[in-house]
């Protein structure tokens, strides 16, 4: 079975480590992990630079996750990518990323839920449809594991159903 392209959006200076550990696990075709030095080269074009980056990175991606740590939610960027994500009507979800083990930092604190802070018209926030899987403490690792690649053809499945 091949891999499903997806894009992870995260909170790149706090989660890289943890992040890297979610791509380690190989199960699906994530964008390619970025430099620091290519990030700092596309954020020095500005703001239109960083879309286009975003934009480029997303095409052709047949889902969103968010890897959610405990700043994740107040990254600008990052609530570009859900609102990018929503508006092209790609499925996404979170993974609360916090318990996994940082080689620098060791484990979090959890963060807030990034899609609460997006509200339709009718009041409902985009929490309420967005799932956010918060894995086992005590093994991080394996529950997503054992469980991302289902999670992405549940939000595959449901945003077909909502479409």
């Amino acid at each position: 079975m091949s891999k499903k392209p997806v894009f992870f959006s995260f909170h790149f200076d706090k989660d890289v480590m943890r992040v890297q550990l979610v791509r380690n696990i190989g199960s699906l075709e994530g964008n390619s992990p970025v430099s620091a030095n290519e990030w700092e080269s596309v954020k020095r074009g500005g703001d239109q630079s960083i879309m286009r980056w975003i934009d480029e990175n997303m095409k052709y991606k047949q889902c969103v996750i968010v890897l959610i740590g405990k700043e994740t939610s107040e990254r600008p960027w990052v609530n570009y990518e859900i609102q990018k994500a929503w508006d092209d009507n790609r499925p996404i979800f979170g993974i609360y990323i916090h318990n996994l083990k940082c080689p620098r930092a060791g484990k979090s604190k959890k963060g807030k839920n990034p899609f609460e802070q997006f509200t339709f018209d009718d009041g409902q926030k985009l929490s309420s449809i967005v799932a956010c899987y918060d894995p086992k403490a005590d093994d991080a690792y394996n529950d997503i594991a054992e469980n991302m690649d289902s999670w992405v053809n549940t939000a595959i499945a449901q945003k077909r159903v909502s479409v």
